[in-house]
């Protein structure tokens, strides 16, 4: 086990309503993020999976900032502006980027709890029925629900990456 259930600093708990939901599982794939990548260095984090793949911790965190940016500021928002870790060239460059680098580490992490707070801060002036609100999307239209599930989806999608890159790297594994 990473941590013993008393020293969790995940807190779970019985959330009342479907906002407070969304906004426990986000908070717990969060720390569970910070907390699978805790205790590396530059080199670590920034180690590829299985080649071809550009997938690694470093990516991960990145990949993720770009998707709070994506979602709440230019989605939820209507903010307008360049995407996070994006290059005409380079469509994945979240991840082709994520080099064993501390400055790169360090940006990475700063990108990420910027938008993490931004996020947070949209959040905390939401009100329960603003859930069904529509909004323009690139696609069409998108319910700021249906934005919330997906984010739920894309965290847990990309820790359970996050628990085989880490098992790669240290043997490290559990919650």
């Amino acid at each position: 086990m990473w941590t013993t259930p008393e020293n969790d600093p995940r807190q779970t708990g019985n959330p009342q309503g479907e906002l407070a939901t969304y906004r426990e599982y986000l908070t717990y794939y969060r720390t569970t993020l910070t907390m699978k990548c805790e205790d590396l260095d530059a080199e670590q984090l920034a180690r590829r999976s299985v080649p071809p793949s550009t997938m690694s911790l470093l990516g991960l965190v990145r990949h993720l900032a770009s998707v709070e940016n994506q979602w709440f500021q230019r989605t939820l928002r209507g903010v307008d502006g360049r995407r996070l870790y994006r290059r005409e060239d380079d469509r994945d460059w979240d991840f082709t980027g994520a080099v064993a680098d501390p400055a790169v580490v360090a940006d990475a992490w700063a990108t990420w709890n910027r938008e993490v707070a931004a996020a947070d801060a949209w959040l905390d002036d939401l009100a329960g029925d603003d859930l069904g609100r529509e909004v323009s999307h690139h696609d069409g239209v998108v319910s700021v629900r249906d934005v919330l599930v997906h984010l739920v989806e894309e965290y847990a999608r990309h820790l359970g990456h996050a628990d085989l890159l880490r098992e790669c790297i240290d043997g490290r594994t559990g919650q």
